[in-house]
């Protein structure tokens, strides 16, 4: 038995539903543990491609089971809809894919206060998916929130629906507030199969010897703590966030898998010390095709940060390395990997912990020798040209842990194993 977590070390869409994707094919329960339908997990196989919010990336692997954690806040239009549409592709729900009682519910006016939040920031906008994320995990922090678990009384769905109402200054007749009540009923009675003590279930699972697969969304550099605040996410997308969401002791997780770009990009507003505003930066987001899939933003792109990664690496604990999309990096006519910062003409190693002073940072950068075949079909390390191997293995160096898994592309297949995980 063992259980192994993916967590995304950057600022999120790593291509970590991918790692996870490869992965479950040796795990027996996939476990999303934190984030909401702001994040977008791409799958690619068998020429089909699929983008999902919530639905944990392990789903398309049959025999597979998947769960949601308590941290994972619950949209029930955007989970419907996912369920629906992966049910038409003849993807089997009963008995596979499970809900923990205390994750909390996204309500319309949880997006109507993201907009207006938003709205009210001016010029220091976070950069949203006003999808209600924020204000759902501000309203389970205040203890006021509703959960999975008070949908299965109608009266009680009522008072906590008023109660919002008056604590937000919300205008909602009691018709209006009953119609709500009584759509998050049917919802509740439609998810019932699917609800499940979490803890006790994975409990069950490590003692039976299954083999776990944790997933987070979003990024390390956007967690509610240690991300660039206040441009971050709402939740805790660390390794300690494992436990919190789930109840799963840290002591039981064996491996942590660190996904990394082999280069940066960001969505939204917040410091980027290496961004590129040049044809470099617009080469690198069309060869990657980098925008949002859960907005379709274009991603801001930068060069691969050292400095930002190794922080990354140390508060998570990351045990060796995915890095990924390394073939979008294939005839770019200069590669540099910033190895420090200059801060008042001081050289630092360190990430700041203030957003403020991040943002005043000058890069200090190494560059690489380039390379110009096309990679996507390399299988091996032995195929790889050689600079692009010299890159891989600086980045391994910068990072002082081993680099377990390169990504060459989309599909499954495009994968090559340095390591076998265990």
């Amino acid at each position: 038995m063992s259980a192994i977590a993916v967590l995304g070390c950057l600022f999120g869409d790593e291509a970590k539903a991918k790692v996870v994707d490869v992965l479950a094919s040796d795990a027996d329960i996939i476990v999303r543990f934190q984030g909401g339908s702001n994040a977008g997990h791409t799958i690619q196989f068998d020429n089909k491609r699929f983008v999902m919010h919530l639905i944990p990336s392990g789903i398309f692997h049959e025999d597979k089971k998947c769960a949601l954690g308590s941290a994972v806040v619950i949209d029930p239009e955007q989970l419907e809809k996912e369920i629906s549409a992966l049910k038409e592709q003849g993807i089997i729900f009963k008995d596979r894919f499970f809900i923990d009682y205390r994750a909390s519910i996204v309500l319309p006016m949880h997006k109507i206060l993201d907009e207006k939040q938003e709205e009210l920031s001016g010029d220091k906008k976070i950069g949203t998916t006003k999808r209600g994320i924020g204000p759902c995990y501000s309203d389970s922090i205040s203890r006021i929130g509703l959960r999975m678990s008070d949908l299965n009384n109608i009266d009680n769905i009522i008072y906590k629906l008023s109660y919002l109402c008056k604590y937000h200054h919300i205008k909602m007749d009691e018709e209006e507030i009953k119609e709500n009540a009584e759509s998050l009923f049917s919802f509740g009675k439609r998810m019932d199969e699917y609800l499940i003590n979490l803890p006790y279930f994975l409990d069950s699972c490590r003692k039976q010897d299954k083999e776990i697969l944790f997933e987070g969304a979003q990024g390390t550099l956007l967690d509610i703590y240690f991300g660039t605040y206040p441009y971050v996410t709402s939740s805790h997308t660390i390794s300690g966030g494992i436990s919190i969401a789930t109840g799963y002791p840290p002591k039981h997780i064996d491996l942590l898998i660190g996904v990394f770009k082999s280069y940066f990009t960001r969505v939204g507003s917040g410091p980027f010390p290496t961004e590129l505003h040049d044809n470099l930066g617009e080469q690198i987001r069309r060869q990657g095709n980098e925008f949002g899939s859960t907005t379709g933003r274009p991603r801001r792109c930068g060069w691969f940060d050292a400095v930002a990664a190794k922080y990354s690496v140390m508060i998570n604990g990351i045990d060796n390395v995915a890095l990924t999309l390394l073939d979008v990096l294939s005839g770019i006519e200069e590669i540099k990997i910033c190895i420090a910062y200059s801060i008042d003409g001081e050289i630092v190693e360190e990430f700041p912990s203030d957003q403020r002073v991040l943002e005043e940072v000058e890069p200090v950068y190494i560059s690489m020798d380039t390379w110009s075949d096309d990679i996507t079909q390399c299988k091996t390390w032995e195929s790889l040209p050689l600079n692009a191997q010299l890159y891989v293995r600086k980045i391994e160096e910068l990072l002082e842990i081993p680099v377990s898994i390169i990504s060459v592309g989309p599909n499954r297949d495009q994968t090559i194993f340095l390591m076998k995980q265990e």
